[in-house]
């Protein structure tokens, strides 16, 4: 006999601590409606909304609706899997309404990737091992694209340098092409024949 493990839900260590940062509300899933549990309803809307990098209330709304949709298990939105979805946003922290939806898309490909290998390891049919393997495969590069994604976009700050104007003395040494610095390594895509001639 097999028991599920039981865990508390998460709360912070030291609740009577007033410098501990604020706990993102929970989500209560009703037929009908979402219900943000907060006893200040205003101030678990914009916890909430931080928590999802939301810019506003209709963007926390529509963001929050998607992520009840992905949450889904047996055709029933999980409030165990929209819990984690959010505290995982909280924790990548989106800065805009791009890594906002972003990370949403993220979190949701994730969902997708975990339901697809736990298919995966629950099947003996060869055919559907191939499909699902195949739909894990493409999940995972998706996620591994939008990482990447996020990091290009957060990395935008760091802006080109062009160089317009060069001089240089007897004796010293130049590259002629394009020049591109990452991170204090400086690349050329000059050709060596160029670089050679430049140098001379």
């Amino acid at each position: 006999m097999t028991r599920a493990l039981s865990r508390p839900i998460t709360s912070p260590l030291a609740a009577s601590d007033r410098s501990a940062p604020a706990v993102t509300p929970r989500v209560k899933l009703y037929k009908r409606r979402i219900a943000i549990s907060h006893p200040d309803p205003q101030a678990g809307e914009r916890l909430l909304a931080e928590a999802l990098g939301a810019a506003d209330r209709d963007a926390m709304h529509g963001i929050l609706r998607q992520l009840v949709k992905a949450s889904v298990v047996g055709q029933k939105p999980d409030e165990a899997n929209l819990a984690f979805m959010i505290s995982t946003i909280r924790s990548i922290a989106p800065k805009d309404s791009i890594e906002a939806l972003l990370v949403a898309q993220m979190v949701s490909v994730h969902m997708a990737a975990m339901r697809c290998a736990c298919r995966l390891a629950c099947t003996d049919d060869l055919a559907q091992q191939e499909g699902i393997a195949r739909a894990l495969t493409r999940l995972s590069r998706t996620f591994a694209a939008q990482v990447e994604a996020l990091n290009r976009h957060r990395n935008t700050d760091e802006r080109a340098i062009t160089v317009q104007n060069l001089s240089v003395q007897d004796g010293g040494r130049a590259i002629v092409g394009n020049v591109t610095q990452h991170a204090s390594v400086l690349v050329s895509d000059a050709n060596s024949d160029a670089m050679q001639a430049a140098n001379r």
